[in-house]
């Protein structure tokens, strides 16, 4: 990341990004710190599958990576054990699960807690889990979209930080929809991790806030300008999340 002439800047956050497969909302952060758009760099990456094409990114940035092959392992929790072991080496402020397909335990997220995001293909709390295209497609759905929300050890049921909606076309199948709610996914993520980093949304496990007020609903992206609104919901009173 550079620093124009004269001017200083804080320490960038570190990520650590865990991934399963393609890897390309890695590949969306990787861009997005190289252009200076988010105060962070990535510092690690992680893979539980040897053969996931996101390593690539990884090598093509000079970014040290590794494999936990969660195959080697004989229960969830020695994986996890071993790799909160493995994500502690990279000392991260954040970590950053980008298709990273494990249920993850309870007590491994309770390691991270308000210090790991998750990407969701849906509108949460809408279609939680897999397949959500073609859920929202068969229920009729006319708009569908991405959600990042903070790990809870309930399956994709953080509380939501930030989401971009994509209108539902009539002929749309699952994937021609996979493939347009991925490119909101790609400007959706950095923007809210660049959020987390710079302190503007922060959660210690209780009360979600933005910039200091309590936020009951999530920020949403325009997905034409690229703008940032937020729910009338927030002049409502706090109540705990989570």
């Amino acid at each position: 990341m550079s620093v124009p002439a004269g001017q200083s800047a804080a320490t960038p956050k570190r990520l650590v990004v865990l991934i399963s497969g393609r890897g390309s909302n890695l590949g969306a952060l990787i861009e997005a710190s190289e252009q200076d758009r988010i105060p962070a760099q990535v510092v690690g990456v992680i893979s539980n599958r040897p053969d996931a094409a996101g390593l690539g990114f990884a090598e093509q940035h000079h970014i040290p990576h590794r494999v936990l092959n969660h195959r080697d392992y004989p229960s969830r929790e020695a994986f996890d054990a071993d790799l909160a072991t493995a994500i502690e080496d990279y000392a991260p402020d954040l970590v950053i699960l980008a298709g990273f397909m494990r249920i993850l335990t309870p007590g491994f997220v309770d390691r991270f807690t308000g210090r790991m995001l998750n990407i969701h293909p849906s509108l949460l709390p809408k279609y939680r889990g897999l397949d959500t295209h073609a859920r929202a497609l068969a229920d009729g759905e006319p708009e569908h979209g991405a959600s990042v929300h903070f790990v809870t050890p309930e399956l994709d049921g953080g509380p939501v930080i930030m989401q971009a909606r994509v209108p539902v076309d009539p002929n749309d199948t699952p994937d021609t929809l996979a493939a347009r709610v991925q490119r909101a996914e790609h400007r959706l993520y950095p923007e809210a991790v660049r959020r987390v980093c710079s302190g503007e949304i922060q959660w210690s496990g209780r009360i979600l806030q933005a910039d200091g007020s309590p936020l009951e609903a999530p920020l949403q992206l325009d997905e034409d300008t690229h703008d940032v609104s937020g729910p009338d919901a927030r002049s409502r009173p706090p109540h705990p999340v989570g």
